[in-house]
């Protein structure tokens, strides 16, 4: 989940706007969707199903922005300068997760995670390890459901977010426009095989390294950051009235659609399969040529930005918190819609505050001490 901007360089390119704001569209989407997680016994009867694809809508945009804010800085910059503005803009919030994560970890006991049971010793390693971004294996993982990240579920996709950026600074920013596009076509084939030929009639993986996790996670990243790339080099912007409002409207409507076709898993691979491969890249394209005209839409895009990422990174560990309480308690959702919307509402009050006492703060601290910015 990158931001729209090249500011670690003093001649910083203009914003995407309406990018920034349909990311935090999307996040709120994800809080959506994990909320409704309490009351579904799988994926089958989940209502808010498909907020998972948001992950992908985030890789294509990452692609998009780097690739548009960094394909031609390569004469100003190492592989190293690279990854040390990625590690700035990413890595901090990722610590605050797992800092979050494990104060809150205690408070989340439900019978079948025991997590009383788990020794101080132990969280203290998954803190350790999650606040570097070392995936914990199945069997070892404190909370017992296989999680890379069981102190903040969403760092997975962080994970696969740094194995992007590595493959684009050491490879795939090598090559050809033509080459790129092969590329994209080859992951369209695989994830749209995956998805609909694969056990689950899903893309929904990657958050754990069992059966086909890390598989399914890898192949996620690599044609939806390849796609984000490859749009970037071949954009050609017009103009689309309101651009911002339509794409929010699909977004909402592509992430929140109940599973499709019951036991057919393939048709519901299906549908994942076009709302991945043809309609976010579209998305993103529709959101780069918009503009907004109206001082209240800018500000709405501006305000979702700017807490899109810390709301990702910071909501988990509370919504680990709201899970237990529903579970614990057998409470319906209209029972518990006061604790939904306090989730909700908290998450983004929490990744605010993350954003303005703590990230940025950060980010600037490490800018100045870390980077060499030409005057």
């Amino acid at each position: 989940m990158s931001e729209i901007s090249s500011a670690a360089f003093k001649d910083s390119k203009p914003h995407y706007i309406i990018l920034n704001g349909l990311r935090g569209v999307a996040a709120i989407v994800v809080l959506v969707y994990h909320a409704f997680e309490a009351f579904a016994t799988s994926q089958l009867d989940q209502v808010v199903n498909h907020g998972y694809l948001a992950v992908d809508f985030f890789f294509i945009l990452s692609g998009f922005v780097i690739g548009y804010a960094y394909d031609d800085r390569w004469d100003k910059m190492s592989v190293k300068d690279f990854l040390k503005r990625r590690v700035i803009r990413l890595h901090p919030m990722v610590i605050l997760g797992a800092v979050i994560g494990a104060i809150m970890f205690y408070f989340q006991d439900y019978a079948p995670w025991n997590v009383s049971a788990v020794p101080v010793i132990s969280l203290l390693l998954a803190t350790l390890l999650s606040a570097f971004l070392i995936p914990m294996t199945p069997g070892t993982e404190i909370r017992g459901i296989g999680e890379m990240f069981p102190l903040n579920g969403p760092s997975w996709s962080l994970f696969f977010e740094y194995i992007g950026n590595i493959l684009y600074a050491v490879l795939i920013r090598r090559l050809t426009t033509n080459a790129l596009a092969v590329l994209v076509f080859l992951a369209a084939l695989g994830l749209a095989g995956f998805a609909v030929f694969g056990p689950l009639g899903s893309i929904g993986v990657g958050w754990t390294l069992m059966d086909s996790g890390f598989f399914g996670g890898l192949l996620r990243l690599l044609f939806s950051f390849s796609a984000g790339l490859l749009l970037s080099r071949i954009f050609k912007p017009t103009y689309i009235k309101g651009a911002f409002w339509i794409c929010t409207l699909v977004i909402i409507a592509l992430l929140s659609l109940p599973r499709i076709g019951g036991d057919k898993l393939w048709i519901n691979g299906v549908y994942e399969s076009i709302c991945v491969i043809i309609v976010f890249p579209v998305l993103v394209f529709v959101g780069a040529s918009g503009r907004t005209t109206g001082k209240g839409t800018a500000r709405l895009c501006k305000f979702l930005g700017d807490i899109s990422y810390p709301l990702y990174m910071v909501h988990y560990p509370f919504l680990y918190l709201y899970y237990a309480w529903v579970k614990n308690g057998n409470l319906s959702f209209q029972q518990s819609l006061p604790g939904a919307i306090a989730f909700v509402a908290g998450s983004i009050l929490l990744a605010w505050l993350s954003l303005k006492l703590y990230d940025e703060p950060v980010r600037k601290f490490l800018t100045k001490r870390l980077l060499r910015i030409d005057k």
